[in-house]
């Protein structure tokens, strides 16, 4: 029988259940915890190549920072020999549930109020990771789970880097990064991308669950990289009129090519949907309310037309790709949508410096700032105070929050980016959602389990095990923890790190000398120093010390376990006996017979 393969020496696979561009995902148990992991390794054909190696680390560096129940948790990362090769691996949440490409493929399109619902949850993943500099680079519907309970969970953040090393989107070898029919404009260009282009991947997602089919199709993914550049995808109550206008008003400002005029932010793209799941007013603009936009039938291609004063300058009609093409001119049509993204990467900027250098703000209008969600309240309140806001008229409310610091902002409403008119900056109300800190949580007791069960403990507590410390005992057996930092039955927020302290064992200490000393100093002395006494009496002759220590076992300046037995011979003076009478020895005046010094 073959031996189940074994990393780390504590997890044991399971069978691969999952492969991606340069990994494998196996089904595991965690030997150590009891409990069934999920963990992603570098493939072995992979295993040999040091860039592979290199992305799959940052990875799992990457990975291990994210820690947000709307994100597949990350447990442990490692490194395995294979045929003499390293290969990294990461541990993580094992979840029971299907991808959104699996629900696709089932029902093929799902209904616009459960898309958006799933959407919030993608965005929450993302609104928390973007604010810890990560972007995810790769959302798509294989890329999100749905769980038994009708959570989702946003995973294989493959791609990810820190924003502060987002400077480029293409390999060595200039292959773009990331699904072509869920790319962003900037990352089909190979240019330096942002959070605002996991907000287009994921109005492409809410695209396709709201229609069942992605906003752009083509025969190769170049050919799909160049509509996300330069074609406007057909709206979405074309392909199904029975989506309401507010959820296609989303999809398609998440979906705008520049990514200045996008959603701002996942906390903002969040926000118009929780406001369109309360029946309120969405901020993105309607078909019905965009004046400037006329949509034209009749035709084998549909046209419509983009308004001029959204970005200020005019670009040709929009031309939406037919489903199906010939195949013949399969590589025809490749070939100039290569040309057209080399083409309109040139274009795109030369508009941006021209746009750029006029200035089209309107003087009469102030613009929310972005930078609200994320801040601390006190900051942000300072700043709508310097934009004309009233004090008096910023509410604060308070919201329970496990990825947020107590006092960060989480929402404001007006939303971000929203326009308002300088004459109603006294009179308007702003509600900034702040967080309470992480929920607290209680520290349980450890005391006296093993170092593996404490540390399951303080897991399911939602605590975090720190560093572990050694230290001796007398009263907790080698091996067993003697106490926590901070200590049982203390309350800490969520997630705090706890400190475990693991007997050594009694340990050893010198003997020191009680030989001379009164039995009571020798007994005190003795168990300052951690021993146990024991007294063994000898009797002495009257007259010599009495109760005094003749000798002790182990002798002064040996060694022994703290908690043993150092047993002490001390001495017991005998009394004199009274002469009887008529012994003919005298009795004295007062009685006595003997030395009353003792």
């Amino acid at each position: 029988m073959t031996q189940p393969r074994l990393l780390g020496g504590r997890y044991e696979l399971d069978g691969v259940i999952g492969r991606g561009g340069m990994a494998e995902v196996y089904r595991a148990r965690d030997l150590r915890l009891d409990r069934v992991v999920a963990i992603k390794t570098l493939r072995s054909d992979l295993a040999r190549d040091p860039t592979f190696q290199a992305r799959f680390r940052r990875e799992a560096q990457s990975a291990a920072s994210l820690n947000h129940p709307s994100v597949i948790a990350v447990y442990d990362t490692g490194e395995d020999t294979l045929d003499g090769n390293p290969v990294p691996y990461i541990v993580m949440e094992y979840v029971e549930g299907r991808t959104l490409r699996d629900v696709l493929q089932e029902e093929h399109r799902i209904a616009p109020e459960r898309a958006l619902q799933m959407t919030d949850g993608i965005l929450r993943a993302l609104d928390y990771s973007h604010r810890g500099g990560i972007v995810h680079r790769d959302i798509k519907p294989a890329n999100v789970m749905l769980t038994a309970s009708g959570e989702v969970k946003v995973m294989d953040f493959g791609i990810a880097r820190a924003l502060a090393d987002s400077a480029a989107t293409m390999t060595a070898t200039a292959q773009v990064i990331g699904t072509a029919q869920y790319l962003s404009p900037e990352q089909a260009r190979g240019e330096r991308v942002d959070a605002r282009s996991d907000i287009y991947s994921t109005g492409c997602v809410l695209y396709e669950l709201m229609t069942g089919r992605p906003p752009f199709q083509g025969d190769s993914p170049v050919a799909i990289a160049y509509q996300h550049v330069r074609e406007e995808p057909i709206p979405p109550s074309q392909l199904d009129p029975s989506i309401p206008q507010y959820a296609e008003a989303i999809v398609l400002k998440a979906l705008t090519k520049d990514a200045n005029y996008r959603y701002q932010s996942a906390a903002e793209m969040r926000a118009d949907i929780q406001r369109a799941s309360q029946g309120m007013p969405v901020s993105a603009p309607t078909m019905a309310m965009n004046a400037g936009t006329q949509v034209m039938q009749g035709g084998p291609r549909t046209q419509a037309m983009r308004p001029s004063s959204t970005m200020g300058y005019d670009l040709p009609p929009a031309q939406y790709a037919e489903p199906e093409r010939d195949a013949g001119n399969g590589k025809k049509v490749a070939l100039w949508a290569l040309v057209g993204v080399l083409a309109v990467g040139a274009i795109v900027a030369l508009v941006m410096i021209f746009s750029n250098s006029g200035g089209s703000d309107n003087g009469n209008q102030v613009t929310m700032p972005s930078d609200i969600v994320g801040s601390d309240q006190a900051t942000a309140k300072q700043e709508l105070v310097s934009l004309g806001f009233v004090d008096s008229n910023i509410q604060i409310k308070h919201k329970t929050d496990d990825s947020a610091d107590k006092g960060q902002v989480l929402d404001v409403d007006p939303a971000p980016q929203t326009k308002i008119d300088k004459t109603k900056l006294a009179t308007t109300q702003v509600v900034l959602t702040v967080s309470t800190g992480k929920p607290k949580v209680t520290v349980p007791p450890v005391k006296s389990m093993s170092e593996d069960d404490a540390k399951s403990a303080l897991e399911s507590a939602g605590l975090k095990a720190g560093p572990t410390q050694t230290i001796s005992s007398t009263t907790v057996p080698k091996g067993s923890v003697v106490k926590s930092d901070p200590v049982s039955g203390s309350k800490v927020e969520k997630g705090t790190e706890v400190t475990l302290y693991i007997s050594s064992g009694p340990g050893k200490t010198l003997v020191p000398n009680e030989v001379g000393k009164s039995a009571d100093d020798a007994k005190s002395d003795l168990r300052s120093h951690g021993f146990r006494v024991s007294i063994n009496y000898v009797d002495v002759p009257a007259g010599q010390a009495d109760g005094r220590v003749m000798q002790q076992t182990p002798s002064e300046g040996e060694t022994a376990n703290r908690g043993s037995t150092v047993t002490l011979t001390v001495s017991r003076a005998q009394q004199d006996q009274p002469t009887p009478p008529g012994s003919g020895v005298p009795t004295p005046p007062w009685g006595g017979g003997g030395n009353n010094d003792n």
